[in-house]
């Protein structure tokens, strides 16, 4: 195997990791949207709004774990970068993500705060508010 399918190859495995955890994220928007249809669906229907204030805990949950898998997608995204400018002498075919971590927009907290969850998820919240509003 020539050293430039080895560079190619170890960048392929990053790559699937990548579209691992943005697999992740979509799947968890689409989760997110249904169980709060559902609790809300269950409010409407049995008219208890106790249903409405329980379907914020999963809106939580999931903006959280959505914050984690876009972290780990940025951290192998870095990982990306820095195997793609490696020379081919130097590749290892190492996944590890650990030297990313600290980096400030690959902390939880920054992709939490990320400008595409951010919408998403506050949007979400506040259509949450106005069909409670609607419900009463």
């Amino acid at each position: 195997m020539s050293d430039i399918s080895n560079k190619h190859k170890h960048l392929e495995f990053i790559q699937a990791s990548i579209s691992r955890m943005s697999g992740n994220l979509f799947l968890l928007k689409g989760w997110s949207i249904t169980l709060i249809a559902a609790l809300f669906a269950l409010a409407a229907k049995d008219a208890n709004k106790a249903y409405i204030v329980v379907a914020y805990f999963p809106l939580f949950i999931f903006w959280f774990l959505d914050g984690y898998f876009l972290s780990m997608e940025r951290r192998f995204r870095s990982l990306y970068e820095h195997v793609r400018k490696l020379k081919e002498e130097d590749i290892d075919f190492s996944m590890s993500i650990e030297p990313y971590k600290h980096d400030p927009r690959n902390t939880w907290f920054s992709a939490v705060c990320s400008r595409t969850l951010l919408t998403y998820y506050v949007g979400l919240a506040l259509v949450m508010i106005l069909l409670a509003i609607a419900l009463r």
